[in-house]
């Protein structure tokens, strides 16, 4: 009976942790889900940021952008494979379909950090504005997870990076 106490203990307890992660941000039609970004190292300039977002409008959106006290700049990049070969080039938007969702995550769309000012420290929170075509802008705050990590709350990975 008494390792069911503490099984259950330790159930209410990951439960009771699950929603540090699971924050969502509004902007109109717009629900931005589970922001997060990875920590980087001393010196680093750069960075990465990911999400969900769902439209739940019937028409499209854009997001176009946006800007953050601690970087110079925040642009949408993407991710390909070329033969082989990983490229990462900027794009000038990402359309948000209606009734719809989008992920930015590892390995595909992403935010860059362009002119990081203080370096991303796993467990910190950080702010940034997002800037969409039609529902205007959303203030977001993505929390730092571990350098290389692949998903929200995620540890360091080895060595892998951005």
């Amino acid at each position: 009976m008494n390792h069911l106490r503490i099984f259950a203990l330790a159930c209410a307890l990951a439960l009771g942790a699950a929603p540090a992660f699971a924050q969502q941000f509004k902007a109109g039609d717009l629900v931005i889900e589970q922001p997060w970004a990875r920590a980087t190292p001393k010196g680093a300039t750069v960075g990465a940021g990911y999400l969900t977002i769902r439209n739940n409008g019937t028409t499209a959106d854009k997001l176009t952008g946006g800007s953050a006290d601690f970087a110079d700049q925040v642009q949408i990049h993407e991710m390909s494979n070329a033969g082989g070969v990983m490229k990462m080039r900027q794009i000038d938007g990402l359309e948000i379909p209606a009734k719809g969702a989008v992920a930015l995550k590892p390995n595909g769309v992403h935010l860059m950090f362009q002119g990081l000012k203080k370096p991303l420290v796993a467990g910190q929170t950080v702010k940034a504005t997002l800037t969409f075509e039609h529902a205007g802008s959303a203030l977001v705050e993505f929390k730092v997870g571990g350098f290389g990590a692949m998903k929200p709350g995620g540890d360091s990975m080895g060595g892998m990076k951005m």
